[in-house]
């Protein structure tokens, strides 16, 4: 059940890049759909292996700006991301990628709603 949640996760993840990238392209760059997938994994295997040391670090900052300093750290995964992916896969800066990362977080919380 966690890896089928794995590969939902990923497959919504890509809709969103496709979407976005459609919708802002001077926001994110995508070059095609096998990327937004490829991208999709990488960020779900930067979320379980690097987001949790991130947010151990963070924690004093993330309660101090009462868990926005949370969506600041999903910003970050998703230019590491961009990182790992190089040119295929790019944000145009880190807000643009940072507004994407909000529009993620509500999408796969809707989506993990729905599911369970």
């Amino acid at each position: 059940r966690q890896i089928m949640g794995f590969w939902q996760r990923c497959l919504v993840n890509a809709l969103v890049f496709l979407a976005t990238a459609g919708f802002f392209p001077d926001a994110l760059h995508v070059a095609n759909v096998p990327t937004a997938f490829l991208a999709a994994i990488v960020l779900g295997l930067l979320n379980m292996s690097v987001k949790p040391i991130l947010l151990v670090l963070s924690l004093p900052i993330t309660v101090v700006t009462l868990g926005i300093f949370y969506l600041i750290i999903n910003g970050l995964m998703l230019e590491l991301t961009s990182v790992v992916m190089g040119g295929l896969f790019q944000f145009s800066s880190f807000t643009s990628a940072f507004m994407i990362a909000i529009v993620l977080s509500i999408v796969n919380l809707i989506i993990t709603d729905h599911l369970s």
